[in-house]
C-alpha cells in the first residue's frame, strides 16, 4: 500500500447529538462499503470502525465475514479488497493501542469536523507531512453531530472544514472521508 502511513476511524463513540450530548451512533451498512472504497483506491492501511455497542457489532462482523468469505469474494472481488482494509474496535484507545502495536510508534491524530479549531491546518500541509512517511496518521471522523470538544482537543491537528460553493457544508460522513482523502492522497495533487 503506498499510503501504508495512513489510518482511518470512524467513531460511533464517542459522538454528539444536537444539544452536544454524548451519544453512541448506529452502524449503517453504508458506512462500511462507501469509505472502504476510498480506502482501498487511496491505498491506506487501515480503516477502523469504532462501535463499542454488541448488538452493533454483530451486524457489523456478519457483513464483513460475508464480504471476507469465499463467496463474498467470488461474488465480489473489489468489495473483498475494500472490506479486507476494515478492522472493528470497540474504542479509540483501542484504535491507538493498534496502530502502536503494529507500527511501533503513536500516530499523529488528525480530527474532521465542518468547523474550525485553533490547530486547525491545511490539506496542503497535511498533504506534505504524510507524503514524507515519517508518521503515522490517523485521521478521525465524527457521526451524529460530531466528536466530542473534549476528545477534538487532544488531536495533533484538525484538518481544514471542506466548504462547497456556498456556506452550507454538512455532508455525509461517507462524503466527507471520500473527498479529504482524495485531497491528501490523490496522485493529481501531489
Amino acid at each position: 500500500m503506498l499510503n501504508y502511513n495512513v489510518f482511518i476511524a470512524l467513531l460511533h463513540y464517542p459522538a454528539m447529538d444536537k444539544d452536544g450530548k454524548p451519544i453512541v451512533t448506529s452502524f449503517t451498512t453504508m458506512d462500511l462499503h462507501d469509505i472502504a472504497r476510498p480506502c482501498r483506491a487511496y491505498e491506506i492501511n487501515t480503516y477502523y470502525i469504532v462501535q463499542p455497542v454488541d448488538g452493533q457489532r454483530y451486524i457489523i462482523r456478519k457483513q464483513l465475514e460475508y464480504w471476507l468469505s469465499e463467496e463474498g469474494k467470488k461474488d465480489n472481488p473489489t468489495r473483498y479488497e475494500a472490506v479486507s482494509l476494515v478492522k472493528l474496535a470497540y474504542t479509540y484507545e483501542e484504535v491507538l493501542e493498534d496502530i502502536q502495536k503494529r507500527t511501533g510508534k503513536m500516530p499523529k491524530v488528525v480530527g474532521t469536523d465542518a468547523r474550525k479549531y485553533p490547530n486547525t491546518v491545511s490539506y496542503d500541509f497535511l498533504r506534505h507531512e504524510i507524503q514524507k512517511r515519517e508518521d503515522n496518521f490517523l485521521i478521525v471522523f465524527g457521526t451524529a453531530y460530531g466528536i466530542p470538544p473534549d476528545l477534538m482537543s487532544t488531536f495533533d491537528y484538525i484538518l481544514e472544514p471542506i466548504y462547497g460553493a456556498g456556506d452550507w457544508n454538512h455532508l455525509s460522513v461517507r462524503n466527507a472521508a471520500a473527498i479529504i482523502l482524495d485531497r491528501l492522497l490523490s496522485r493529481n495533487r501531489c
